[in-house]
């Protein structure tokens, strides 16, 4: 009797070194942060590239960014929202 992958056991593992391939050298503290949250490999993928400002290619009709990657854009751009308000 073979068993039937859940969701969640089918979901991959983000690792430390997808994490940097990903974003890059930013800090142990953010890398745990990102991986406290459990995200896939298509959570970060989107975080990094709204988190880069490159959402703005689906101009008006983008959805906005929610759960898990929104989590992660939040964690990769704290520090640069920071520097924004000290301008």
């Amino acid at each position: 009797m073979s068993k039937t992958p859940t969701r969640q056991s089918a979901k991959q593992a983000v690792t430390h070194d997808m994490v940097v391939g990903l974003v890059g050298e930013i800090g142990n503290a953010k890398i745990a942060a990102i991986l406290a949250v459990g995200p896939t490999p298509e959570d970060l993928e989107e975080a990094v590239v709204w988190a880069g400002g490159q959402s703005d290619v689906m101009g008006e009709e983008r959805l906005p960014l929610t759960g898990v990657a929104a989590q992660i854009c939040d964690i990769l751009t704290v520090d640069q929202d920071d520097n924004d308000e000290r301008r």
